[in-house]
């Protein structure tokens, strides 16, 4: 029965706010850098809002927002004290306030600027609070959490919540400060003479009080992407690489099991923490700048392979994990409830063979690659094992417990699953990415055992070449120039024929005949998917098509970036070069930083934003490493000593040079002219480059 919605839980909307992350952390404000009670807004520390106020007034009233700006772990905003200074329209008094994340520290400056033809009397004045809010609540639109009393110690304020001591310090100390039953304020007085500055800082650090299943704590500075450069001619591109680096570099952790591995967690504010296909993916496309995220995700991954059947986790021995938490993962409604460490995911298992594979190719030493082989069989087991638990040979998912995904692909919302005239599928699902994968992931592993000289090598190309006569016969719908890929399969084995862009995974995996590579590339790049920004994940013309749907007509940053690296891969060097484009398009409209995902349908000239869509989020900022392989024509085979750098003939983005490129030990600076004459320096002399097909 319907109703009038009064009694449902919304998820908070972020695209209006100011966020930054590091690691473990994550602030969110308004655009004018407080953190307000009430709201999801708030500085979140394993998972835990350990800040939920902090508010700054200068006079006797709040400042007035301007201008912010967000990157990294850091974050700028410009405002005005217009209740101070000289009368008139012209605003005389200005507050700058810089934030930056270390981990669980926050600092922040607020400085205070007087233009006025007299001296300001600036009183400057902070509130803070504290409730513990779990961050799955807040997602789910709880937004007030049980306060914390702040207590004073030595000009400082603390606040103790279920998991952590928070301390709020001050430089200068505070001349008063006031505590209440829930909250603090500190206030400092300052005379700004014309033309000068007063500046006072504080600090916000969290100290875990209790330990979970996974503290994970920040890694930034375990990569090395500082040499990474873009010059070309379209001045968007560079700009835009700079700020997903840096944004993926904030998103680093550190195995809590083996500090010295890193990998990304998945995206602020939700998902800052170990998620098997997000993190694979985000190391996968990161390759051309080192093999290390790659490496210690591969490790990360594997030290919680799955050992045995547990039903209730999702777990079977061989099997990839789909995320890993610091604790239970429950919808306030009991709808989802997924244990700490869950194994709901159909395609992270071939993710991560994938993933050594293409590391291997990029130089990934040798040593490190064996220590991984018994990890690789166990892989290789399940996806030919209980990853096909039926006897039609298929990978397919079906939650059994009632309260898990019940989609397990990178499509897992519940009505992602569309057939052409909207009705959702019924499981269990056999989606057609997740064979592809399972098809490149099998004649990978046979390649690379091949050349290790190991076992299984035989078995796996076998196993791999059935699956892909399978996945031939059995998704392709429609005829002609209509003949398309189907998204997946459904319970009763019949093709779930929704138009998405599930069949642009299939590309580059080994799956296609150029001809039928060709009839996906069409479609892929055909008004129904394809538009000035990104490919849509379901098609326009499609039952239940919503261009704010988050899998029903949206467009994924990764996915469009998925999609060009698959057509570059086929030799459809122009539509890939259409689509990267397309996605410097849509990043320039979002201020350089991509958003998760985003409208299908240009709005007002442009995309408008998913309002719920994380920023920063890994796969989206990986999705740079994309664009530049796409404008690069790269792919490496340091193994076999070669090189391959083909830029596409339209030269997306005029001249291009990239530097900090990395294969194996070596840096590359690689420079392609408008013609697409390619020079590359810093290669090892006994690598061949190979320029043409």
């Amino acid at each position: 029965m319907g109703g009038t919605g009064r009694n449902r839980t919304r998820q908070p909307w972020l695209h209006e706010l100011a966020i930054a992350a590091d690691g473990n952390a994550t602030v969110l404000s308004s655009p004018g850098g407080d953190i307000t009670a009430g709201t999801v807004e708030g500085l979140y520390v394993d998972d835990a809002r350990v800040l939920s106020t902090l508010a700054v007034t200068v006079g006797e009233e709040p400042v007035t927002a301007v201008d912010h700006s967000a990157r990294g772990a850091g974050a700028e905003f410009f405002g005005a004290a217009r209740g101070l200074g000289d009368p008139g329209a012209d605003a005389t008094v200005e507050v700058r306030r810089t934030r930056r994340l270390d981990g669980p520290t926050m600092t922040e400056v607020v400085t205070v600027t007087s233009r006025a033809s007299a001296p300001v009397q600036a009183a400057v004045r902070v509130e803070v609070a504290a409730d513990g809010l779990p961050i799955v609540f807040a997602k789910y639109g709880v937004t007030v959490g049980r306060p914390a009393r702040p207590e004073s110690v030595g000009g400082s304020v603390r606040f103790q919540t279920a998991g952590h001591q928070t301390a709020v310090g001050f430089d200068p100390a505070p001349d008063a400060l006031e505590l209440g039953p829930d909250t603090a304020a500190a206030t400092r007085r300052f005379e700004v003479r014309p033309g000068e500055t007063a500046t006072w800082r504080l600090a916000v650090s969290a100290e875990r009080s209790s330990s979970s299943l996974f503290d994970a704590d920040a890694g930034s500075a375990a990569v090395t992407w500082d040499r990474v450069r873009v010059e070309a001619d379209d001045p968007r591109l560079g700009p835009l690489v700079a700020q997903s680096v840096v944004d993926l570099q904030h998103l680093v952790l550190r195995d809590p099991e083996a500090p010295e591995d890193v990998f990304v967690a998945a995206g602020s504010p939700w998902y800052l923490t170990l998620f098997g296909r997000d993190s694979i993916w985000s190391a996968r496309m990161m390759l051309p700048f080192g093999t290390e995220l790659a490496a210690g995700t591969l490790r990360a991954l594997a030290r919680r392979q799955g050992t045995t059947e547990a039903p209730e986790l999702a777990e079977q021995p061989g099997k990839i994990l789909h995320e890993v938490r610091r604790a239970e993962h429950a919808s306030p409604d009991g709808t989802l409830t997924l244990p700490p460490l869950y194994y709901g995911t159909v395609d992270a298992t071939a993710l991560w063979v994938c993933l050594l594979v293409d590391a291997w190719r990029w130089g990934l030493p040798e040593a490190q690659v064996r220590a991984l082989l018994p990890n690789l069989h166990a892989a290789l087991g399940w996806i030919t094992g209980a990853g096909q638990p039926d006897d039609d040979g298929l990978l397919k998912y079906l939650d059994t417990t009632g309260t898990g995904l019940a989609n397990q692909g990178w499509k897992d919302s519940p009505d992602s699953m569309r057939l052409r005239d909207g009705r959702v599928a019924e499981g269990p699902i056999a989606l057609v990415e997740a064979q592809a994968y399972a098809v490149e992931a099998l004649l990978g592993a046979a390649h690379l055992l091949d050349r290790l000289g190991e076992h299984g090598a035989d078995r796996a190309r076998g196993e791999g070449e059935a699956l892909r006569d399978r996945l031939n016969q059995r998704f392709w719908v429609g005829q002609g120039p209509q003949r398309y890929l189907a998204m997946a399969l459904d319970g009763q084995g019949r093709p779930v024929d929704g138009l998405g862009s599930n069949m642009a995974h299939v590309l580059g995996t080994g799956c296609l005949s150029s001809a039928d590579a060709a009839a996906v590339a069409a479609t892929l790049t055909g008004e129904e998917l394809l538009d000035p920004y990104g490919v849509r994940t379901l098609g326009s013309s499609n039952g239940g098509f919503n261009p704010i749907g988050y899998h029903t007509g949206s467009i994924w940053t990764h996915d469009t970036a998925i999609a060009a690296l698959g057509l570059a891969h086929e030799g459809h060097d122009d539509a890939a070069a259409r689509v990267v484009r397309a996605l410097v398009d849509s990043g320039s409209v979002f201020g350089g930083r991509w958003p998760e995902l985003y409208s299908g349908l240009p709005v007002t000239g442009k995309p408008a934003p998913y309002p719920a869509s994380c920023r920063p989020q890994a796969w989206a900022a990986a999705s740079a490493g994309a664009v530049l392989t796409v404008a690069l024509g790269l792919q490496a085979d340091l193994p076999g000593r070669t090189l391959t750098v083909r830029p596409p003939r339209s030269m997306p983005f005029g001249e291009l040079t990239v530097e900090g490129i990395r294969l194996g030990g070596a840096t590359l600076r690689i420079r392609a002219n408008r013609a697409g004459v390619v020079d590359v320096e810093g290669v090892p002399a006994d690598v061949r480059i190979v320029h043409s097909a």
